[in-house]
């Protein structure tokens, strides 16, 4: 497909303010900004965005447009095959989870290009208006705090603070008190007790999908960091989704090649290891692995959707000169997650026979 079918975000900026955004990567204030959307030039405001990949030559960004819309600009600068965050959210949605949307785009400042990025729909509210879901409060995990434990996952010591590791996005002044004393609950009551708080404060169902998703597609850094929590509006229960989802499909976040079985098919986290404690819910998750494995975890489902995402932006890539990995990488990616998946599939249905 030629270059000029992937759409173009042009920016509009004074140089010295951009200029000025990049000298500090690690700074998180914005600066405005121009936008041409759809023959429409709107007001917005942009940042850096991102955690190790600051540091990098080429960088992500967010931007926050009038009208409340966020969009995130990932150069998704460690994978070579610049897909597996979008196929990542395309699994999610199949599999009946709310993730973001995403585009690939390229990018361009005051008429300079800076390559083809991946246009990511930011987890806000707006985001949950758009698909008529009422929340009440919103809270990303941003780093690897957010376990739901009560230890510092550094030093081994006792959290200062259980709303370690979070950042609340939306929601009352009460609603980072309300996630503490969940925290709290699941790790202080055993038994029936700690099964009935479990059924009275988390959508069980969501976030056994979640679990599911992120075990198939392989995400290590997703069980306690890279998701987003929101508080449901009607049942006040705790939903998860999907957030960062590079490193998956067999590389990790770095983009180098990892095992097909780093991730242990019954997830990591200690909300993850409560929950499965019963039988009930670990029954449940047992067979809807095994409902995805027969369905939607397939190479035949997914390889085209592989090829059609690759073969999309393959002029681009090609052209592009900002990128990390060269071409002949690119190139090879299609069957390099092909052989994720069988390979994953194998040790999944492996490990479901011998799990009692």
């Amino acid at each position: 497909m030629p270059a000029a079918d992937l759409p173009v975000r042009r920016i509009i900026v004074e140089p010295y303010l951009w200029s000025r955004l990049h000298q500090d990567p690690w700074n998180r204030s914005s600066i405005p900004v121009q936008i041409a959307l759809k023959n429409r030039t709107l007001d917005a405001r942009i940042r850096i965005r991102g955690g190790h990949t600051r540091s990098y030559p080429k960088k992500s960004y967010e931007i926050s447009v009038e009208g409340g819309l966020t969009f995130h600009w990932n150069t998704e600068y460690d994978d070579p095959s610049l897909i597996r965050n979008a196929l990542s959210f395309y699994f999610f949605n199949r599999i009946g989870l709310p993730a973001p949307r995403t585009s690939h785009c390229r990018l361009s400042v005051n008429g300079s290009s800076l390559g083809v990025y991946l246009e990511i729909e930011a987890v806000k509210p707006i985001f949950f208006r758009a698909r008529r879901i009422g929340q009440r409060s919103i809270v990303y995990a941003v780093n690897d705090h957010a376990h739901f434990g009560l230890m510092d996952s550094d030093s081994g010591d006792a959290k200062s603070s259980l709303f370690s590791g979070y950042e609340k996005v939306a929601g009352d002044n009460a609603a980072s008190v309300r996630l503490v004393r969940f925290i709290h609950d699941i790790n202080r009551l055993k038994g029936a007790a700690l099964r009935r708080r479990i059924a009275a404060k988390l959508d069980t169902a969501v976030y056994l999908r979640w679990l599911a998703g992120a075990v198939l597609t392989g995400n290590y850094d997703g069980f306690e960091q890279n998701y987003a929590l929101y508080e449901h509006a009607n049942t006040g229960k705790y939903r998860i989704i999907p957030w960062d989802y590079e490193g998956t499909w067999g590389r990790n976040c770095y983009g180098n090649p990892c095992k097909s079985d780093l991730v242990n098919i019954q997830g990591y986290n200690i909300l993850t290891e409560k929950l499965l404690s019963f039988p009930v819910y670990r029954n449940a998750y047992k067979q809807l692995l095994k409902k995805l494995l027969r369905t939607i975890f397939r190479e035949s489902a997914l390889m085209p959707v592989v090829n059609r995402m690759h073969g999309r932006i393959a002029d681009d890539i090609r052209a592009d000169t900002t990128r990390k990995h060269p071409y002949s990488v690119f190139q090879s990616e299609p069957g390099f997650i092909r052989s994720y998946i069988r390979e994953r599939r194998s040790i999944v249905l492996a490990e479901l026979r011998k799990w009692k």
